[in-house]
């Protein structure tokens, strides 16, 4: 089975890190994995997004056009990159900074209070982990085991146990939202 997704969002909200994360963890597993960035013109603030690949099988090419999941942090990146999901696929919105949502019929749509979760647990910066754990929990890319690993991984390796706990515990809250709207699309 091959996911794709295309993370979108603006310079500094770990758009890059999640997408490397996630195909990171595809690779772990030994799967086929493809991450694909494109930055704007400016790095902070700009424009951000890339495009992420996880397969059994080989992946032909690391271009998507229409990307079967999108998940998008800020409104320019909704307004872009909404409409570009296959018929079908899923559409996770960051509902904390992005007040309305698609209306698209033909395809899944899960907001998600991204910011307000990440508020809640402590630390505004990790917004992008609950997107990130509500894309697992809905369409199981990976394991969530594997996503653990890869925050270990990244975050332990600044010798700060605190930052591996907060984005483990703010995934797993991303995790069960997106666990839930499965069980709702049923």
């Amino acid at each position: 089975m091959r996911h794709e997704v295309m993370f979108a969002g603006f310079g500094g909200q770990g758009i890059m890190l999640i997408g490397q994360m996630l195909a990171y963890a595809g690779m772990n597993e030994g799967k086929q994995a493809v991450w694909l960035p494109s930055y704007g013109p400016e790095m902070r603030g700009g424009t951000a997004y890339c495009i992420v690949q996880v397969s059994d099988d080989p992946i032909g090419s690391p271009v998507v056009a229409n990307p079967m999941n999108a998940a998008v942090m800020n409104r320019p990146s909704l307004d872009k990159f909404g409409p570009e999901v296959k018929p079908g696929g899923l559409l996770l919105i960051n509902s904390s900074l992005i007040p309305d949502t698609s209306k698209r019929t033909d395809i899944s749509i899960l907001n998600v209070g991204c910011n307000q979760i990440a508020n809640e647990e402590g630390t505004g910066k990790a917004a992008n982990m609950v997107i990130l754990g509500a894309l697992i929990g809905a369409t199981k890319m990976v394991k969530p085991k594997s996503i653990e690993d890869m925050i270990e991984y990244q975050f332990g390796k600044k010798g700060k146990r605190k930052l591996v706990d907060i984005n483990i515990r703010i995934f797993n809250r991303g995790l069960d939202i997106g666990k839930t709207s499965v069980k709702d699309r049923k």
